[in-house]
């Protein structure tokens, strides 16, 4: 006898209270105690000017061919006082963290910045965001890095489903309703690298780290060696 994940995830939802419902959602991957529906509303955060949209993103960015595409988002702290940048290779899962000094456009563009700046060309072709005011300044990002930026339609999550699924893994090491600016780069480099080595099951069960280094090896991409070691 065989339960799927689904299963579980329903039964967890809908059948324990109190104490032992505590227990159970706290053992899930994300901890979450319900579902939440995609649409949420009215989108309240202003809207971006002169966006591409992710429907030409090009076919070697939508069908994972190459490292270089990379997905992008936001994760908040405390009252959204505080943040952390998100970065995933589509292709190889392979995770950037990126301390953010706040939560504005400039505070995301210099951190966006700094991350992008050690690597080679060859790994900064596209980047993939949703559609927030922090990247009011994506024409400013893409001048410097040479990224070329396209955005998700509004309240469409599984766009970027692979960053979604990485910040969901992520508030394992950084929980919801803490204070994000206490975390250091080198800190958050470590984070990174513990999902970087984490085997998984998309990748044939090796690690984002050996598929990522791999491919720019068989491709004579060089690696900072900031990059390379996670520092």
């Amino acid at each position: 006898m065989h339960a799927s994940h689904e299963t579980i995830y329903q039964a967890i939802y809908a059948m324990p209270r109190g104490s032992l419902r505590k227990e159970l959602v706290a053992l899930l991957r994300q901890g979450k105690g319900a579902r939440k529906p995609r649409a949420r509303g009215q989108d309240r955060r202003g809207s971006l000017t002169d966006i591409v949209s992710i429907h030409v993103r090009p076919p070697e960015a939508d069908e994972r061919l190459l490292p270089g595409h990379w997905e992008g988002d936001l994760i908040k702290g405390a009252r959204n006082k505080s943040a952390v940048g998100t970065l995933v290779c589509r292709k190889t899962l392979f995770v950037m963290l990126v301390k953010i000094e706040g939560a504005t456009a400039l505070d995301a563009l210099h951190g966006f910045e700094l991350a992008f700046s050690p690597l080679d060309p060859e790994l900064r072709k596209t980047l993939t965001y949703d559609q927030g005011k922090e990247m009011a300044l994506h024409k400013k990002l893409a001048e410097s890095t040479g990224l070329k930026i396209y955005f998700a339609d509004p309240h469409s999550p599984w766009q970027r489903g692979i960053c979604e699924n990485t910040n969901g893994l992520l508030r394992q090491y950084l929980p919801k309703g803490t204070d994000l600016s206490g975390s250091s780069q080198r800190q958050l480099d470590a984070i990174a690298w513990s999902l970087n080595t984490r085997p998984r099951k998309t990748l044939g069960f090796r690690s984002p780290a050996e598929v990522f280094f791999e491919d720019c090896f068989q491709r004579n991409i060089d690696i900072n060696p900031v990059v390379a070691l996670g520092l």
